[in-house]
C-alpha cells in the first residue's frame, strides 16, 4: 500500500441468527451450534425448503422510536442494531455533530450494502394493494424499500453527513460496501466510513423465488441444523438466513488520535466479475481469481502470507466447486497448509449481510487467533479436498485473513485483512 492511507476496523456490530452482538454470535459460532431452525415468520408447509436463519429478539424502540420502527423496514433496523453496537464499540458520540465530538461529521460517510433492500415490505404492501386497493398503500412505502435506506438512516441516525451510498451486488454486497469504505477512507474523501450488509429476505416470495430457480436446501427440513453443510458431498442448497454485520473504519491515524481499540487493519481490496452466467460461477474460479490478485496488488503481499480464509462456501454444489478451484489456482501449495473455513454452516447465507458479518469473523479471528469451524462436514467431497476446518474450532496464529463473497450476476468481492 505504500503511501496510502492506512485503514484500520475500530469497532463493529452484528445482529444473526446465532446471536444479536458479535459476542454472542462468536461464541455460538465457535462452539459450532447452529442458528438454523422451521421458519416461524410465515407458514412453510407449502414450500420445499421450510428452514432458515431468523433472526429474534431485536428492539430498538426505546432509543428510535416505535411510531419510527413501524414505518421501517425489518433490513433497516437490523442494520441500525448492529450499527449501535458497532458505534458503542469503537467508542464514537451518539451525534457526531454534538460540540467536541472527536468525528467531523462532514468527513464520516455511510456505505451499507444489501442484495434485495425492503423485500418484506414489498410483499406486504403488494398484498395491501390486491386486496384493498391502491389508497390503502403506505406513503412509507418506498422509503422503506429502497436499498440505501440502511445507509441513510443510520446517517441520520448519528450525524455522518459526508459520502453516503450502498452496494447492491447480490451475496457480495456486504463485502463490496466495506471494500468501497475502505478505497473511501485511503483516497483521502474520508477518515471514517460505516459500512457493511443488511437482509431480512425470509419472506414467502423470497423462499418462493429461490425454490423455484432450486438453491436452496430441500432435504435436510426435519434435521434443519444439518442442512448448510459447505463442501460436504451431501450438501443440496444453501439456507437463507438474514441480519446485519456493520464495522466502523478509520484512517489509522485519526483512530490513534482518538485513541480507539484497532480491531485489525484492512490491506486489500478486490472486485470483479465472471461475465458467465447470472447464477452460475465461473467452474474454473477465473472470476473470484482475478478479485484476489486485485486485493494483493493493493495489499502488497503474496497469497502465502495468507493464514486464514473465510470462504463464500455456500453448501450449494458449483459454488463450493468453483470457489476450491479458485483457491487452489491463486495460492498453489500453499491452499493445503492455510485454514480455511465456511461459516455458513452454522449461521446459514445471510445474503446481502453476508460480507459485513463475516469481514466481522475474519477480524475476530485475527483478534484471538482461533479458527471458527466448518460444521456439518462428515463426507469428503473429492473435488472439495482442502482443509474446511471441520466441524470444531482450532486455534492458530492469524497475522492475514482475508474474506471472500460471491453473487449472482458472477460478482466478487475479496477482502485482506491484517493484524495491528
Amino acid at each position: 500500500m505504500s503511501n496510502e492511507r492506512r485503514v484500520v476496523i475500530t469497532g463493529y456490530g452484528a445482529v444473526s441468527c446465532v446471536g444479536n452482538s458479535v459476542p454472542d454470535m462468536w461464541d455460538s459460532l465457535v462452539s459450532g451450534r447452529s442458528g438454523i431452525s422451521r421458519v416461524t415468520l410465515f407458514d412453510p408447509s407449502e414450500f420445499k425448503t421450510q428452514i432458515g436463519g431468523e433472526v429474534h429478539g431485536v428492539d430498538i424502540s426505546s432509543w428510535y422510536g416505535a411510531k419510527e420502527v413501524r414505518r421501517t423496514d425489518t433490513f433497516v433496523i437490523y442494520a441500525l442494531a448492529a450499527f449501535e453496537e458497532a458505534r458503542k464499540d469503537a467508542g464514537l458520540p451518539i451525534d457526531f455533530r454534538t460540540e467536541g465530538s472527536p468525528v467531523d461529521p462532514a468527513r464520516a460517510g455511510v456505505c451499507v450494502g444489501s442484495g434485495v433492500g425492503g423485500l418484506r415490505t414489498i410483499e406486504t404492501q403488494c398484498m395491501v394493494l390486491a386486496e384493498r386497493g391502491p389508497s390503502r398503500i403506505s406513503p412509507f412505502l418506498i422509503p422503506s424499500i429502497i436499498t440505501n435506506m440502511a445507509s441513510g438512516s443510520i446517517a441520520i441516525q448519528c450525524g455522518a453527513c459526508g459520502p453516503n451510498f450502498c452496494a447492491v451486488s447480490a451475496c457480495s454486497s456486504g463485502c463490496h460496501a466495506i471494500g468501497e469504505g475502505f478505497e473511501n477512507i485511503r483516497r483521502g474523501d474520508s477518515d471514517l466510513m460505516i459500512c457493511g450488509g443488511a437482509e431480512s429476505s425470509i419472506t414467502r416470495i423470497g423462499y418462493a423465488g429461490f425454490c423455484s430457480m432450486k438453491a436452496m436446501s430441500t432435504r435436510y427440513n426435519d434435521c434443519p441444523e444439518q442442512a448448510s453443510r459447505p463442501f460436504d458431498m451431501d450438501r443440496d442448497g444453501f439456507v437463507m438466513s438474514e441480519g446485519a454485520g456493520i464495522l466502523v473504519l478509520e484512517e489509522y491515524e485519526h483512530a490513534v488520535r482518538r485513541g480507539a481499540k484497532i480491531r485489525a487493519e484492512i490491506i486489500g481490496y478486490g472486485a470483479s466479475c465472471d461475465a458467465f452466467h447470472i447464477t452460475a460461477p465461473a467452474s474454473d474460479g477465473s472470476g473470484c481469481i482475478r478479485a484476489y490478485e486485485m486485493a494483493f496488488r493493493k495489499a502488497g503481499i503474496t497469497p502465502d502470507q495468507v493464514d486464514y480464509i473465510n470462504a463464500h462456501g455456500t453448501s450449494t454444489h458449483l459454488n463450493d466447486l468453483s470457489e476450491t478451484a479458485a483457491i487452489k489456482k491463486i495460492f498453489g501449495d500453499h491452499a493445503r497448509k492455510m485454514a480455511i473455513s465456511s461459516t455458513k454452516g452454522t449461521m446459514g447465507h445471510a445474503l446481502g449481510a453476508a460480507g459485513g458479518l463475516e469481514t466481522i469473523i475474519a477480524a475476530k479471528s485475527i483478534e484471538t487467533g482461533i479458527v471458527p469451524p466448518t460444521i456439518n462436514y462428515t463426507t469428503p467431497d473429492p473435488e472439495c479436498d482442502l482443509d474446511y476446518t471441520p466441524n470444531v474450532a482450532r486455534e492458530r496464529s492469524i497475522q492475514i485473513a482475508v474474506n471472500t463473497n460471491l453473487g449472482f450476476g458472477g460478482h466478487n468481492g475479496v477482502l485482506i485483512l491484517r493484524k495491528v
